[in-house]
């Protein structure tokens, strides 16, 4: 067993650990993450607004508050709905602007110029004009795809131009600002001539516009997104990681957003068109039934830390509590430790593997509801998994019982380290005892 452990660490090591680091070093990568953490606030706070738009009780309710609200709600849905329109609705806006100005600083472009750059590439291929107003319908998660394509492919335009000198220069005395203003006009001008007229050939050969096209494509892609092999894979990946001391979720968060974000968003449709909703791996699934307490789901292990009779476990468990109920698990991760100890190995690896099976087929099944909020990843477990389920009973259910999954998987581990603690502790005591009654006396 020792041998197959020293083997597997070896691989990790040598192969798995490069080729992460390199992938969480990669400019678009770090772009793309860039430009979803900084259009975090204005999603969470859209999704927030359908609590208020769709309360959760039933249509047939006669309990009068629900009632009111529910009839509220109704009567005012269009007012109501403009905060997530002008949020969700346009996640893509944020998301574009993001990218392009964390890619800028990797060309050293301004960021400000640089996003409002993408911006104009975005809207020239996925907000067409009709009757004299912009179509939304690829603001949305439909366009998700679209907006990282044109961010990142804007910002290499205006980088390559700005390092080959093909730019409009004004003298020294000109202000900063307006010498940028006319830096960028060539950049802008290529833009138009290449995407416009490839949205326009697209759209007359195929009777589709470019996001539309793109969407179509990936289609395979998004689908197989959504399935449980694509949840354990991304699990998986993610542990294996992070037990090399690799922020593994950066890595996998980073990766699955796009088709995260496009799955909310086919979410959210089907909630406000009242039909059933299609998609399971969603975010709020993955924080809140895999990673309760952090990575490893290690919120259950810390609670049964503080029980512990090694002095050390009890230590770590105490200090790991408080940030484990809000998802922060570094305290026990390099405590305890988890990274790099082959008694923690394995259940580190299957407990949210294990956990994803139970919720995928839970979800899947129609015992819990799905995923349809976007929550902050601090969230406790069970509050946060009923919030991205539009606050419904069932997710806190699954949330506990996962805890409780985990704390079973963790519980023989943790006596067998535990055991290995409690014998050195035995014998540094011991040594101590016989240092001390070796000591010579002292003598007045």
């Amino acid at each position: 067993m020792s041998t197959l452990y020293d083997r597997m660490v070896d691989v990790i090591e040598q192969k798995v650990s490069p080729l992460a680091g390199k992938m969480g070093q990669q400019k678009y990568i770090m772009a793309i993450r860039d430009g979803f953490i900084a259009a975090l606030p204005f999603m969470i706070v859209g999704s927030f607004m359908l609590v208020f738009i769709f309360p959760p009780f039933s249509q047939d309710t006669t309990w009068g508050f629900a009632r009111g609200w529910l009839d509220f709600s109704e009567k005012y849905r269009d007012q109501l709905m403009l905060p997530f329109n002008l949020s969700m609705g346009v996640m893509t806006i944020f998301v574009s602007v993001g990218i392009a100005a964390s890619l800028a600083k990797h060309h050293k472009l301004d960021p400000l110029t640089t996003g409002l750059l993408s911006l104009m590439s975005f809207f020239l291929v996925a907000a067409p004009l009709k009757d004299g107003a912009i179509s939304m319908q690829y603001l949305s998660g439909q366009g998700i795809f679209t907006a990282i394509i044109t961010a990142i492919y804007s910002t290499e335009v205006y980088g390559f131009l700005k390092r080959k000198n093909i730019t409009i220069k004004l003298p020294p005395e000109v202000p900063t600002g307006v010498a940028r203003s006319f830096e960028i006009l060539i950049p802008v001008l290529v833009i138009i001539l290449t995407l416009h007229p490839l949205n326009l050939l697209v759209e007359s050969q195929f009777g589709m516009i470019i996001p539309q096209a793109i969407m179509s494509l990936l289609q395979p892609l998004v689908s197989a997104s959504d399935s449980l092999p694509a949840v354990l894979l991304a699990v998986f990946m993610c542990q294996i990681l992070w037990f090399a001391g690799i922020h593994g979720a950066l890595i996998v968060t980073g990766i699955m957003n796009p088709f995260w974000m496009a799955n909310l968003s086919a979410n959210q449709v089907a909630m406000t068109s009242g039909i059933a909703m299609p998609h399971i791996f969603l975010q709020g699934f993955w924080d809140h039934y895999l990673l309760i307490g952090g990575v490893g789901s290690t919120l259950p292990l810390a609670i049964l830390l503080l029980r512990s009779k090694a002095v050390h476990l009890r230590t770590i468990g105490k200090m790991g509590i408080i940030p484990g109920i809000f998802n922060i698990n570094e305290p026990i991760l390099f405590g305890a430790p988890i990274i790099m100890n082959p008694v923690f190995f394995l259940p580190f690896i299957l407990v949210p593997m294990v956990n994803a099976v139970f919720a995928w087929f839970a979800v899947d099944l129609g015992l819990v509801a799905k995923v349809v909020s976007l929550t902050p990843w601090t969230t406790p477990g069970p509050i946060g998994a009923s919030w991205a389920a539009n606050w419904a009973i069932s997710p806190v259910i699954l949330s506990i019982f996962c805890m409780c999954s985990a704390a079973v998987m963790y519980f023989p581990f943790l006596k067998a380290y535990e055991k290995q603690l409690l014998k050195k502790e035995a014998e540094e005591e011991e040594q101590k005892a016989q240092t001390v009654s070796s000591a010579p006396a002292s003598t007045h």
